[in-house]
């Protein structure tokens, strides 16, 4: 399957299908909308819903013969999906809370896996008009406003002062004791809070050294990510630092991960 895919078409079209299903979240972000909450408590939006309903049917026109798993599709059992090689995660409202606040920063995701590792991955920011994307081999970019994309690359780590990416809605008791320890190691720490998968962003740009999550994923919440970081030069790790996969399980939570830049300093020492 691998061998007959053209990533870089395809990376082209999943950026236009995650910008139509940004247009359709932004015609509910702009009016009152009713918030439900599904039988985990999170909460569910019609702009997830056309989000989900965009990206299905454009993925299905497009690779008819590649199976999509969204968080909004009706539960799969991992005996179907197991024999799945190649198949596409969605997430098609990342960072519903965040949307629900109307702060921005939200997300469309859209990966394609392949042998339980993400080789393309993009991540629309509705609000901001901009798009991160990469592919196996082809680097990681992003382009704001339909404009020119441009290379991304994640930064060398500096000894004395470090960038931790934190997210803005999820805290834990690890979290915080994961920071103190870090705060114990550098003489300067800055954290910038942001929604969604635009951690990862963050991550994959150089803006942040590291984006520690100990606390519940999803993994259609960190494939696209995780794509963009690796392309970008950066590393997606659970805590015992070996790299996080996708599709190897009944449960689709991910462990606690660690996304970063620089591979000089092994991140679970911190724990």
């Amino acid at each position: 399957m691998l061998d007959s895919l053209d990533l870089k078409s395809l990376c082209t079209s999943c950026v236009t299908i995650a910008r139509n299903a940004g247009k359709k979240i932004l015609e509910v972000y702009d009016r009152d909308f009713e918030i439900e909450h599904k039988d985990d408590k999170s909460p569910l939006t019609d702009a997830d819903m056309a989000s989900h309903h965009t990206i299905i049917e454009s993925l299905s026109a497009l690779t008819p013969d590649i199976p999509v798993l969204s968080e909004e599709s009706a539960t799969l059992p991992f005996e179907q999906r197991q024999q799945w090689h190649t198949y596409w995660l969605v997430d098609p409202l990342d960072g519903t809370r965040e949307f629900i606040k109307r702060n921005g920063e939200f997300t469309v995701n859209i990966a394609l896996i392949n042998g339980h590792r993400c080789i393309l991955g993009v991540i629309h920011v509705p609000v901001l008009d901009i798009d991160y994307f990469a592919y196996s081999g082809g680097g990681a970019f992003k382009c704001e406003h339909g404009g020119d994309a441009r290379p991304i690359s994640v930064k060398k780590l500096d000894q004395n002062r470090i960038t931790v990416a934190g997210s803005r809605s999820h805290g834990s008791e690890e979290m915080q004791k994961y920071m103190a320890n870090i705060n114990n190691s550098y003489n300067e720490v800055k954290m910038l809070s942001m929604g969604s998968s635009l951690k990862f962003c963050l991550v994959a740009e150089g803006k942040a050294d590291l984006y520690p999550r100990l606390g519940l994923t999803s993994e259609w919440d960190t494939a696209a990510a995780q794509c963009i970081v690796e392309q970008a030069g950066g590393y997606v790790t659970k805590t015992d630092m070996s790299t996080l996969e996708y599709n190897t399980k009944d449960s689709l939570l991910n462990p606690f991960f660690f996304a970063f830049g620089d591979n000089s300093k092994d991140w679970s020492s911190y724990l």
